[in-house]
């Protein structure tokens, strides 16, 4: 049964085999994935770089850790089956003003080959508690305003619409169920 787990060193050949999808499908450079597929898809097969990926990843939550100028806490969950990376999910703990205008709390993303079979609700619906913890009240997802699979993914989690903004939907959602 698919479950969240912090990024882990043995998924690495899945995931690296979900990177492929998402490059070959051209969606890279609108995705979550873009800053890291750029520093990181080069070297991803070393099994020492990837490591060191998967721990700079769970180490982002941390006030402390340095990051992009910019960019706030955020806490990465990927969804895997066993071994099989099926996506990832990000929780950003604050927004910024491009969050807030733009990006929101949550991005989340679905490998191409192991969509429309309602992993991307899971995976919202299962972060909200995570979210929660992290004393967000609602989040803020958005979509593209042509992306209707994700409106219906962020609606049937309990989206509510606020508006559009610079081609982005803009949805609500409360964490307390």
């Amino acid at each position: 049964m698919p479950q969240f787990i912090a990024p882990d060193i043995r998924v690495r050949a899945s995931f690296l085999d979900a990177m492929e999808e998402f490059v070959a499908e051209g969606a890279v450079e609108r995705s979550l994935l873009l800053h890291e597929m750029e520093e990181y898809a080069a070297t991803w097969h070393r099994p020492e770089v990837f490591a060191a990926y998967c721990a700079r990843l769970n180490a982002e939550p941390l006030e402390e850790t340095p990051r992009v100028a910019g960019w706030v806490p955020c806490t990465t969950l990927w969804y895997v089956d066993g071994d099989t990376f099926l996506g990832r999910l990000a929780i950003r703990h604050r927004l910024n003003p491009f969050l807030r205008e733009l990006g929101g709390h949550i991005g989340y993303a679905v490998r191409p080959t192991a969509r429309r079979r309602g992993h991307a609700t899971a995976m919202l619906t299962a972060a909200l508690p995570v979210a929660r913890a992290l004393s967000i009240d609602s989040v803020l997802v958005t979509c593209d305003t042509d992306n209707t699979a994700s409106r219906k993914v962020i609606e049937a989690a309990g989206g509510k619409l606020e508006d559009e903004r610079g081609g982005k939907l803009r949805f609500w959602i409360r964490t307390d169920g």
